[in-house]
C-alpha cells in the first residue's frame, strides 16, 4: 500500500483544482492528477465539465435599510429618465463625555436662564454621484419626529415615516436650499486641504416643545433640558425617548445631487466664561451608527418592471432596484457523478459595457453577494456574513488600463469555488425527496440564488468580513444572461475527482 491513503491525497486535490477549473476548458476531459502521489491502486483520476446556468432579472421591491451610510438626494436615471428619490432619518448619540458648562457660566441668558446663541444640524458629504453639477441648487425640508425608530424593527427601504404618522405635529420643521459647492461657506474655507463638503442647517428659529415651553432656538431646548432633567442625557436610549426622537430629512424640489452622508452632527453653540477668558462651547451630538439610521426609497416602479421584463441579458441595480436570479444546475452536476468528489465550481459573470456616452451613467456595482433566493431577507435581518457555504461575495474585477493598450482585470465578478454550496443543495434535495415525492415542486427555489450589490465591513486584524449591508448607492449593470441571451452561455465549471 502506498504511503499516501486516499483520504490524505484529496486535500491535495483541492488545492490542484483550482488551477484545473482555470486551465481546462474542455468538457469531461480526463486528468491522471494522481498518479505521482500514489500507487497504480491508488490513483486519482480528475475530470472538469462545464453546464450552463440560466438567469433572469428580478424587482428587488425594498431592502433593509439599516445600512452603514445614509443616501441623500434625488437624480434622474439615465437608463430609465426616472427620478430617483433617498431620504433618511437619523437619531442622535449621546457620548460620556457630552456635557454643556454650569449654567451660571454661560454669558447668553433670557429672563435669568441660559440660552443658545446658535444651533445647527451639519451634514457631512462623501463620494457624490457627480460633481459635474456641483452647483444645481436643491431643497430640502427637516423635519421633527415625535415617534422614535425602536431597536429590533425592520425597516425596510419603502417604509414612509410621514405615512406611518411618525411626526410630530406642529414640531421643528426647517427648510434649506443648498448644492455640492455648498457656496455658503467662503472661498477660503472651501479651498482648505481638511475642507469636506457639507450641508448646514440652522435651527435657530424660536422653538416649542410639547409642553408648550417657547425657546429662542433648538439649542435653548437642549441646555435647558440638561440643567433641568440631566438623567435624560444618561444614554442615547434616554435621550431619544426623553427629548429627541430623531428628525427626518427630506428633498422637496431640485434634481441632480446624490451623495453618502458620512457624518451627522446636531451643534449647539454658546459662550462661557472661564477661569480666565470668555469660551466659544459647542455641545455635539451625532448620528452614527450606534443609533438607528433609515434611508427610504423612491424609485419608479414600472421603469423597473420594464428593465427586469428584458431578456437579452440581466441587471443589477441599487439602490433597491433589480437583482439578478441565478438557478443553479445542481441536478446535472451530481446526478451522474454520486461516487465522486466535488472538487471545484466556478462560476463567472460577464459584465456588459454600457453603449451610452452619457457622463452621469450609474457607478458599477463594486460588490456582491451570492445568497439563496429563501434566504435573502434573513441574511440581513440576522446581520449575517457570507460563509462560503450558502452565501458566498466577490468583488467586481475592474478593467483598469494599466498602459494605453493593455488593462488589467476582465471586468467580471467571479465566485471561485462553490462546490459547498452545491453538495449542500444537492443533500437539501436528496433528503426533502426521500420523505416527499414532490418536494422540487414544493420547494421551487430550492436551486435558486440572488446577485445582490452590497457593501462590506472587514476586520483591520484579520481581513475578514464583519458585516454587509445592500448597497444603497447608486449603481446599475447589465450582465451577460438571461432567457434569450445572444451571448455565449454562461457555464459553471467543476472539477471532479474520483479513485481509478
Amino acid at each position: 500500500m502506498s504511503f499516501y491513503t486516499k483520504h490524505s491525497v484529496l486535500p491535495t486535490m483541492a488545492a490542484a483544482a483550482f488551477a484545473l477549473v482555470a486551465i481546462s476548458s474542455c468538457d469531461n476531459e480526463d486528468l491522471n492528477i494522481g498518479h505521482t502521489l500514489t500507487d497504480e491502486g491508488d490513483k486519482i483520476v480528475a475530470s472538469t465539465t462545464s453546464y450552463d446556468v440560466t438567469t433572469r432579472t428580478i424587482m428587488a421591491d425594498s431592502v433593509l435599510s439599516l445600512a452603514a451610510d445614509c443616501y441623500f438626494g434625488r437624480v434622474k436615471d439615465p437608463e430609465t429618465g426616472a427620478d430617483v428619490t433617498s431620504e433618511f432619518t437619523t437619531q442622535f448619540h449621546v457620548l460620556d463625555n457630552t456635557f454643556f458648562y454650569p449654567e451660571d457660566r454661560v454669558l447668553s441668558r433670557h429672563e435669568g436662564r441660559a440660552v443658545a446663541d446658535s444651533c445647527e444640524i451639519i451634514l457631512y458629504l462623501d463620494a457624490p454621484s457627480q460633481q459635474d453639477d456641483s452647483l444645481q441648487a436643491i431643497k430640502m425640508r427637516v423635519s421633527e419626529m415625535a415617534i422614535p425608530m425602536e431597536e429590533g424593527q425592520r425597516y425596510y427601504s419603502n417604509f414612509n415615516p410621514v405615512m406611518a404618522g411618525m411626526m410630530r405635529t406642529g414640531g421643528l420643521i426647517q427648510s434649506k436650499v443648498f448644492s455640492y459647492a455648498n457656496l455658503d461657506e467662503l472661498d477660503n474655507q472651501r479651498s482648505d486641504d481638511d475642507y469636506m463638503p457639507c450641508i448646514r442647517i440652522p435651527l435657530n428659529q424660536p422653538y416649542t416643545a410639547t409642553d408648550g415651553t417657547v425657546y429662542n432656538n433648538y439649542g435653548s431646548y437642549l441646555m435647558r433640558q440638561y440643567y433641568d432633567h440631566h438623567e435624560y442625557f444618561a444614554n442615547s436610549y434616554t435621550f431619544i425617548h426623553q427629548l429627541c426622537p430623531g428628525f427626518l430629512f427630506q428633498i422637496t424640489d431640485g434634481l441632480g445631487f446624490h451623495s453618502k452622508v458620512s457624518n451627522i452632527g446636531l451643534r449647539t453653540f454658546y459662550t462661557a466664561q472661564g477661569d480666565t477668558s470668555v469660551i466659544s462651547a459647542r455641545m455635539i451630538l451625532a448620528g452614527t451608527r450606534e443609533v438607528l439610521q433609515t434611508t427610504h426609497i423612491t424609485n419608479d416602479e414600472q421603469s423597473l418592471q420594464q428593465m427586469a421584463a428584458e431578456t437579452q441579458h440581466t441587471y443589477l441595480k441599487s439602490p433597491a432596484g433589480l437583482f439578478t436570479e441565478v438557478t443553479m444546475p445542481v441536478t446535472q452536476i451530481k446526478e451522474n457523478h454520486v461516487g465522486d468528489s466535488l472538487l471545484a465550481a466556478k462560476l463567472t459573470f460577464q459584465r456588459l459595457n454600457s453603449q451610452r456616452s452619457d457622463n452621469r451613467l450609474l457607478a458599477i456595482p463594486n460588490a456582491l453577494l451570492l445568497v439563496q433566493k429563501d434566504s435573502l431577507k434573513s441574511f440581513f435581518e440576522n446581520n449575517k456574513v457570507p460563509d462560503n457555504i450558502t452565501s458566498y461575495f466577490t468583488s467586481y474585477n475592474n478593467p483598469a488600463p494599466l498602459t494605453q493598450n493593455t488593462s488589467s482585470g476582465n471586468n467580471t465578478y467571479t465566485f471561485n469555488n462553490l462546490s459547498s454550496l452545491i453538495t449542500t443543495l444537492w443533500n437539501a434535495r436528496q433528503k426533502g425527496l426521500a420523505s416527499d415525492p414532490q418536494w422540487e415542486a414544493h420547494h421551487p427555489n430550492w436551486n435558486k440564488m440572488v446577485l445582490v450589490p452590497v457593501t462590506y465591513t472587514v476586520s483591520s486584524s484579520t481581513g475578514s468580513v464583519t458585516s454587509m449591508h445592500h448597497d444603497m448607492s447608486l449603481t446599475s449593470t447589465r450582465l451577460v444572461g438571461g432567457k434569450d441571451n445572444p451571448n455565449d452561455p454562461i457555464h459553471i465549471d467543476v472539477v471532479y475527482a474520483k479513485f481509478k
